[in-house]
């Protein structure tokens, strides 16, 4: 196997788009022994320079001990890691697996089993950044295992990444990652609604986005009530002080909603996302339904 020195392991990237590209680059940046793998020619071309260039998933694994998959779905990352020139076929015992892609958790429980079978720990990372945060070092990696295994390929981590949080035993990264994106995409179909909203009110939509850009800066955005170690509502005994304040902010959020689908309502414009907010909004303070 190639070496890069004791403390930082060599590596393989298998997959090279818009995350997996990152990883290498920086990874090459920082001087970590590097075989790298694409389908693609001109995915490997930047890399023949500083990189070995490997023929198949099987030979990134022959020369790595840690080889980060970062293909595009569970049908991808079974191949690369099952197949007759997979992963498994060419790592040594003690090799590591970073699944970076996002999959099902299924495919992660049945690629960590296949793995152990052939001396091999899959380790679950997902990532949060897009392809910026790949190319710039600025990751979020959720990760999920054993300790020992997250602080074996910690040190690759780090190198592309801002933060890199152990989130649980293995398939918590994943999960981590799939719940992150639940925020994401509902963040953005809210977005929506909001600018039809705003549109069909007059709203300059440029203007509203930077006011609630700014506003979240200032108030925090959409993970603001992320701050407790569980969903569960406020238990009976929590301070009756605290209890009042969230009761005070559900009932003015049931105001503002009722205002804004009023306005909807007036426009012709359907707001199902103000809706279901209205109807959870106890919930979304962490209180009880009422009733």
């Amino acid at each position: 196997m190639a070496k890069s020195d004791a403390s930082v392991p060599s590596a393989g990237v298998v997959g090279l788009g818009e995350i997996g590209g990152g990883l290498a680059g920086n990874l090459v940046k920082a001087g970590v022994a590097l075989s790298v793998c694409d389908v693609r020619a001109e995915a490997t071309a930047p890399y023949r320079a500083a990189a070995h260039v490997a023929a198949s998933p099987r030979e990134v694994a022959e020369r790595a001990d840690v080889v980060l998959v970062a293909v595009l779905n569970d049908e991808q990352v079974r191949s690369v890691l099952e197949g007759e020139d997979g992963v498994f076929a060419g790592a040594g015992d003690g090799a590591t697996v970073v699944v970076v892609s996002t999959i099902t958790t299924e495919t992660v429980t049945a690629m960590r089993d296949a793995g152990t079978r052939h001396g091999v720990s899959v380790v679950d990372c997902g990532v949060s950044g897009g392809q910026a945060g790949a190319d710039n070092g600025e990751l979020v990696c959720m990760v999920g295992g054993i300790a020992e295994e997250v602080d074996r390929v910690r040190p690759l981590l780090d190198v592309f990444s801002s933060l890199v949080l152990h989130m649980g035993p293995p398939g918590a990264g994943l999960s981590a990652k799939l719940a992150r994106n639940v925020v994401q995409y509902g963040s953005w179909l809210a977005a929506q609604e909001a600018q039809e909203l705003a549109e069909a009110a007059g709203v300059d939509l440029i203007k509203l986005g930077e006011a609630i850009r700014e506003s979240d800066r200032v108030i925090g955005g959409a993970a603001r009530l992320m701050f407790r170690p569980t969903a569960e509502p406020w238990p009976a005994d929590t301070d009756a002080n605290l209890l009042t304040f969230l009761r005070d902010k559900a009932l003015l959020a049931h105001k503002d909603l009722a205002a804004a689908r009023a306005l909807g309502d007036e426009l012709g414009v359907a707001t199902p996302v103000a809706a279901l907010s209205d109807a959870r909004c106890e919930r979304i303070f962490g209180l009880p339904n009422p009733g």
